[in-house]
C-alpha cells in the first residue's frame, strides 16, 4: 500500500535494516553504522538523527522513519537501491 508515493512495506524493509538489534527502533548508533556502510559521514549521519528524531528521545520509531519517508521520497530510493 503507498501513502504519498511511499511504499510502506519498503518503507518497513528499510528500516529494519537500520535497526540492527530488532528492537523496532533505531538508535543514533545504528543510524550511523548503517550510513557509513554506504559512505556517508558521522556529521551528516548525525544530522539525520536529529531531523527524523521528532520527540527527541534519542531514537527514531517506525513512525517517525515513515514521515521522514513521505518527505524524503528520492533519498528512499537511493536507501532501497543500497539496501
Amino acid at each position: 500500500m503507498a501513502d504519498n508515493g511511499v511504499d510502506s512495506a519498503e518503507c518497513e524493509r528499510i528500516f529494519k535494516r537500520f535497526d540492527a538489534n530488532g528492537d523496532g527502533q533505531i538508535s543514533a548508533t545504528e543510524l550511523g553504522d548503517a550510513l557509513n556502510g554506504i559512505g556517508v559521514s558521522s556529521e551528516d549521519a548525525k544530522r539525520m538523527m536529529d531531523a527524523i528524531d521528532k520527540d527527541g528521545d534519542g531514537f527514531i520509531s517506525f513512525q517517525e522513519f515513515f514521515e521522514f519517508a513521505k518527505d524524503n521520497r528520492a533519498l528512499m530510493k537511493d536507501f532501497a537501491k543500497a539496501f
